[in-house]
């Protein structure tokens, strides 16, 4: 029998998990709506095919994560949408603007697709940007002081360089030529962004934050816990001489900067996890308090066991079937 400790341990478990597939996958094909180029159909049409069969797919996972938040811990997810209700709104509404455009550019006619392509990107900028600000207010527990917005925008800022990062990434991997060449400078260019992004957050967060600064720097595994921002700073490093070496060599490990943009995306996620844990809703509610009936979570726990492992060999299939790189853009 699951008692209520163990249920709040599984769902806030499965719940971090849908948050950090999605931030990775959506991330990326986000990244490539935020890089489109509205002056080079060739290479739009390519960057569109690169994420066509998995874009949609990929957006299962925030819908998963919100529909954990929901069933396991209704309080939290009402006081979370209550706070972002306004950033939210905006969010879906550069989703839908992005999913429009993405099915309206391959049946418009030639003078309008450009028009399609410049909603594209500025739904994917949105969006990013948006699911960036709702994370600063987040950390800053819901602050509508002018300190907290500041952050928010910051961090909306660093997000959408972190898309751009991966999403150049998924581009050196996926493409070749000249295409190929233009991400492997975005994803120079987003890397050094998206770095003082991630140190300037980092250095930010403990100041204005004194539970965060507890947390890290008055424990007593600091030893143990100062290899991970290490870690993710030398990734930077590496992934900047990897793209140096690609610019010479693009055919030789295409697929490192992708590997190494997820494990700094892991090392960001499990170090804001960190930061926060127990709480569902910084500073005031614990996955603990938070959790709904266990009665009810027990029986539905049978329908996740199905469903996620599910969702994710989809995933895993769907991307073993379209490995390799991008073919010809084609609409069925």
């Amino acid at each position: 029998m699951l008692d209520a400790q163990t249920l709040s341990f599984i769902y806030a478990s499965l719940m971090a998990l849908a948050i950090l597939l999605y931030a990775v996958l959506d991330g990326y094909d986000l990244g490539v709506g935020i890089l489109l180029p509205t002056d080079n159909e060739e290479h739009a049409d390519t960057m569109i095919a690169s994420i066509g069969p998995f874009w949609d797919a990929n957006e299962t996972w925030l819908v998963l994560a919100v529909g954990l938040a929901l069933i396991a811990f209704p309080l939290a997810h009402s006081m979370i949408l209550q706070a972002l209700y306004l950033p939210v709104t905006v969010m879906l509404i550069g989703l839908i603007i992005r999913g429009v455009a993405f099915d309206f550019r391959a049946k418009a006619k030639i003078k309008r697709k450009s028009m399609w392509n410049k909603l594209f990107k500025l739904g994917s900028i949105i969006s990013a940007f948006t699911q960036g600000y709702m994370l600063g207010l987040y950390v800053m527990s819901f602050d509508q002081s002018a300190l907290a917005v500041v952050f928010a925008c910051l961090s909306g800022v660093g997000v959408v360089a972190a898309y751009a990062l991966i999403g150049a990434a998924w581009l050196i991997l996926k493409t070749q030529g000249k295409l190929q060449q233009q991400a492997i400078c975005w994803c120079q260019m987003a890397t050094r962004m998206a770095f003082l992004g991630v140190v300037a957050v980092s250095a930010i967060n403990p100041i204005i934050n004194h539970s965060v600064y507890e947390r890290w720097f008055e424990s007593e595994i600091l030893l143990l816990l100062l290899p991970m921002p290490i870690i993710c700073l030398f990734m930077f490093v590496i992934l900047d001489r990897v793209l140096i070496k690609l610019k010479l060599h693009p055919d030789i490990g295409s697929w490192l900067p992708f590997l190494i943009s997820c494990v700094i995306f892991i090392l960001c996620f499990f170090g804001l996890l960190y930061s926060f844990y127990p709480y569902v809703v910084p500073g005031k509610l614990t996955i603990f308090e938070a959790l709904a009936a266990p009665e009810s979570l027990r029986f539905l726990f049978y329908g996740v066991v199905v469903v996620v492992p599910t969702i994710l060999a989809y995933t895993a299939f769907s991307y073993r079937v379209f490995w390799g790189k991008v073919q010809p853009l084609s609409y069925y």
